[in-house]
């Protein structure tokens, strides 16, 4: 009976161990579900902005096998790449840089490009106060800059970008107190656009970096502020969003999932979900002049990431 027992002991330990080191597959029962991702500090909120798309998408999938749709969060970026490279996510919206960090570090491709309200490109622009003596990117040297936080694409990789191909040897300052050396451009994260046309304003910082959509919204640049204001550099434009797909989707699903997008904007009934995903309005197809904006995107995140971070 003991030597039984040791037997049936042993048989299950076996079990478990060949159970541990086998792959687990993406596929079987899961096929028929299309997972939609978020790098979420909110998921709650994010939750209801992302699902009402994705319930107007499932069924109209079902000739492709989707037959169910879920949302998975991820807390950041690194996460969002072990769920990609794992097949736990399908599809994720997200700003032209974190579509860029998506795709070097989880091989995710772009799908569409998303238009928020009506506006599917902008640009960074440099700001100043009128009086600040700041008339060029060069004029930034012993001075410095506000940015909004270290994902955002409009307002730290592009401008950080455009500051480092002009040679500008860049350091991050401890607070808007700080300065930097002679020869550099000191920077820091003021966190919303808000604070960086308030700081510039109040002369904390000489510059401040935006989109430009940003810099005419009243909420983030009053009128009172802007008027003593001006913007002495611009960017080229790039996709202000990004509809990505894991890079091993299976083609059939990535095919239906772009057409679907892609006519949502002409079907009534799409309307309101569309507009709580981030007030969009149109699902684009990728231009040449896209592709060529978001490999400048590329080359800016691995250069801030390898020479400033």
């Amino acid at each position: 009976m003991i030597a039984s027992s040791a037997r049936l002991r042993a048989v299950l330990l076996a079990m478990l161990v060949a159970a541990a080191v086998l792959p687990v597959a993406h596929g079987s029962e899961e096929d028929h579900v299309l997972v939609l991702g978020r790098i979420s500090d909110d998921p709650n909120a994010h939750y209801r902005q992302l699902k009402p798309l994705l319930d107007y998408v499932v069924p109209r999938m079902a000739d492709v096998g989707i037959r169910e749709g879920r949302i998975l969060m991820a807390r950041d970026r690194k996460q969002m790449d072990s769920y990609l490279r794992r097949g736990r996510v399908d599809w994720v919206t997200e700003t032209a840089a974190s579509g860029m960090q998506l795709q070097m570090g989880a091989g995710a491709e772009p799908l569409l490009v998303t238009e928020r309200s009506g506006v599917s490109r902008y640009r960074t622009v440099f700001f100043a106060r009128t009086d600040s003596g700041i008339a060029s990117l060069e004029d930034l040297k012993g001075r410095s800059v506000a940015f909004q936080n270290p994902n955002s694409t409009s307002a730290y990789y592009m401008p950080a970008l455009t500051l480092i191909e002009r040679g500008l040897p860049m350091e991050i300052l401890l607070s808007p107190r700080d300065r930097p050396v002679a020869d550099s451009v000191g920077y820091l994260f003021a966190r919303s656009e808000l604070n960086i046309s308030t700081w510039v304003h109040k002369r904390l910082v000489d510059a401040g970096a935006m989109s430009n959509l940003d810099w005419r919204s009243p909420q983030r640049v009053p009128d009172l502020y802007r008027r003593d204001m001006m913007v002495f550099h611009e960017t080229p434009e790039y996709p202000r969003a990004l509809e990505m797909v894991r890079g091993d989707l299976a083609p059939a699903i990535k095919a239906r999932l772009r057409e679907v997008l892609i006519a949502a904007a002409d079907d009534p009934d799409a309307s309101e979900a569309m507009l709580r995903f981030f007030k969009t309005t149109r699902f684009l197809p990728l231009k040449e002049e896209d592709e060529r904006s978001l490999a400048l995107v590329r080359a800016g995140v691995k250069r801030v990431g390898s020479e400033i971070e």
